[in-house]
């Protein structure tokens, strides 16, 4: 729960520094942290619904489906197949041996809670200098859907289209808004001006 009248927007990871981040705290042996931010990037889904997340679901094909939280919608993911070959990784360096177990524990083998997600990326912030000024959990779907439009050139006002349904936003200007493009598209209206 956040304080009142206070700022609680999370900014977006650029890609790359998002996957050298990932690869790190995979070297640094932070597994499950590697796997998290990974999953919330690629997958795009909120931290309540990858919270839920099993490895059978991970492991066992292409994709998995879902039903959101928030929602209460079905959702279906793709799983990239260079990302796959990270899950597998981070499984095997886990030594999980029930393919049931949720993939985000705490040291109690209880699922991580949001609190706990959010202070350990405090930590990685500092330590691996993420040049990122509000990072929080929610800051994962934010770059999923930054890569989606920035990936899609010439065609990000369908890629806009397509990450409103997945998002399950009202509308593309909803999603504009979300993830931070319209605060940039008004602020160059200033960039116009001379002196």
């Amino acid at each position: 729960m956040s304080i009142k009248y206070s700022n609680t927007t999370a900014d977006y990871i650029e890609w790359n520094t998002m996957l050298n981040l990932v690869r790190r705290l995979y070297k640094d042996k932070k597994y499950r942290l590697s796997l998290l931010i990974g999953c919330g990037c690629f997958f795009g889904l909120r931290i309540s619904d990858l919270k839920t997340l099993i490895w059978n679901q991970l492991l066992s094909g292409s994709k998995f489906s879902l039903i959101e939280k928030k929602t209460g919608k079905r959702r279906e993911v793709k799983i990239n197949e260079g990302f796959q070959k990270h899950i597998l990784d981070c499984y095997n360096a886990l030594k999980v041996e029930d393919m049931t177990e949720h993939c985000f524990l705490n040291n109690r083998g209880e699922v991580i809670s949001t609190q706990m997600i959010n202070r350990h990326l405090k930590t990685i912030k500092a330590k691996y200098g993420v040049k990122v000024e509000h990072l929080s959990s929610h800051s994962f779907r934010k770059t999923f859907g930054r890569k989606v439009v920035e990936s899609a050139g010439e065609q990000s006002e369908m890629a806009l289209i397509k990450l409103s349904e997945i998002f399950n936003h009202a509308s593309p200007m909803i999603t504009r808004r979300y993830l931070g493009l319209r605060a940039e598209e008004l602020e160059e209206v200033y960039n116009v001006l001379e002196f």
